[in-house]
C-alpha cells in the first residue's frame, strides 16, 4: 500500500489539520506537500483531484478535503 499524500497551504486551518493528520496517521505512511512553499506540486495536486486545502489523498486515490483554508485555484 503506498503513502497518503497530505496537501496543505501554511494557513492556520492547514497547520491545524496537518498536526491532526500526523496524529492519526503514521509519519511513514503520509507525505505532506506545502503547496505555499512548493509551487510545482500544485498541478500534481490538481490532477489527484483537490480543489482546495487542506486535503488528503489516500493511496487509493480517493480525495478527503479537510475544512476549507484555500482553494486550489487561488494557489496557481
Amino acid at each position: 500500500m503506498g503513502k497518503a499524500i497530505f496537501y496543505h497551504a501554511g494557513c492556520p486551518v492547514c497547520v491545524s489539520a496537518e498536526q491532526d493528520i500526523l496524529h492519526l496517521i503514521p509519519g511513514n505512511q503520509v507525505e505532506v506537500i506545502h503547496l505555499g512553499t512548493d509551487k510545482s506540486k500544485i498541478t500534481d495536486a490538481a490532477n489527484a483531484g483537490i480543489k482546495s486545502v487542506p486535503a488528503l489523498v489516500m493511496p487509493n486515490g480517493n480525495v478527503l478535503h479537510i475544512n476549507f483554508g484555500a482553494s486550489i485555484e487561488d494557489l496557481k
